[in-house]
């Protein structure tokens, strides 16, 4: 009788897959090796994608799979909206920041998911230099991301839909070869 609604679930599944983001955004090799810039626009950047990468597989199941993707999302903007509260943003301008991390976490999973379904690495290395380096990548991350990119697609592809129905996925770590 309380038990937990379809719609519960399915947004407990969403905050579980977006952890599995956040976590993998935080791999200390992307700020490391690769140079991401360890601050509010990097991090965001790097959690975009690993996003990104998670709502494409599952909009590309049958039901429920875009209603778990669109909780992929639901849960990052509601962490979004947590996140500037937090920082201090007052709650007038929180409205206008989230629609424009809205409206980049739109463009930059729009220019990945073009270039992984074309399979054009170039493509997504240099989607990824201009947004998440702003275009000035130190020579050769943009490549290295994208081949990590690659790599959590494949695992993604290769996860059965049952994992992550049930939020259980975790990206693979990005070894330092890549």
């Amino acid at each position: 009788m309380f038990g937990l609604t379809g719609r519960d679930r399915r947004e407990r599944t969403g905050f579980a897959l977006y952890g599995a983001a956040v976590a993998a955004a935080r791999a200390p090799l992307f700020y490391a090796r690769l140079g991401v810039p360890d601050t509010l626009d990097g991090r965001f950047d790097l959690v975009c994608l690993h996003a990104a990468l998670l709502v494409r597989r599952l909009r590309h199941e049958p039901p429920p799979g875009p209603g778990l993707a669109q909780a992929v999302f639901d849960a990052m903007f509601a962490d979004m909206d947590i996140s500037l509260r937090e920082l201090g943003v007052g709650d007038m301008g929180i409205p206008r920041r989230v629609r424009a991390m809205w409206e980049a976490f739109h463009g930059r999973a729009r220019a990945y998911e073009s270039a992984l379904d074309q399979g054009d690495r170039a493509a997504l290395a240099a989607a990824l230099a201009r947004n998440v380096w702003r275009g000035a990548a130190p020579e050769g991350a943009g490549e290295r991301l994208a081949a990590i990119a690659l790599a959590a697609d494949a695992t993604l592809a290769r996860t059965g839909f049952g994992e992550l129905a049930a939020g259980e996925f975790v990206f693979p770590a990005p070894g330092p070869g890549r």
